[in-house]
């Protein structure tokens, strides 16, 4: 292997990442194949792990993989307009802030219930009441 060159061990050490889901990134199209030494182990390059980087950083940020890969298509391209990057990220924002909106939802929804708690005994308990079955609660 190269003096530049990373094993996965060492890649997936440098960034965080399992070796599967390096391969996993790899045989999505994510992250090209690496050239492979004489022993035939995979020897990555700087530009592997900066792409891993990329991909890392991406995905804790919350973008899908499809995401991802839209933004690696868009990043290789750097003379053009970064308005479909700004159009990818928007909609993610948006998606964002409707899960905030449905978390905070069944935040009120459940602190009103833990509010109605009596801290009686479970059978008038409001929040097994409430998760219970109708039949159940009927009964």
């Amino acid at each position: 292997m190269s003096s530049g060159s990373l094993s996965i061990g060492k890649l997936a050490a440098a960034t965080g990442t399992k070796v599967e889901t390096i391969r996993y990134y790899e045989s999505a199209g994510l992250l090209a194949a690496p050239d492979r030494t004489k022993n035939n182990y995979r020897a990555y390059s700087p530009q592997h792990l900066a792409r891993l980087s990329f991909i890392r950083r991406a995905r804790a940020l919350g973008f899908s993989l499809d995401q991802v890969q839209a933004l690696l298509g868009l990043a290789d391209q750097k003379e053009i307009s970064c308005s479909a990057v700004d159009l990818i990220a928007r909609e993610h924002l948006a998606e964002i802030d409707r899960k905030l909106k449905d978390l905070a939802t069944l935040r009120s929804e459940l602190s009103s219930l833990i509010v109605q708690c009596g801290h009686g005994t479970i059978s008038e308990c409001r929040i097994i009441e409430t998760l219970a079955p109708e039949a159940a609660r009927a009964g």
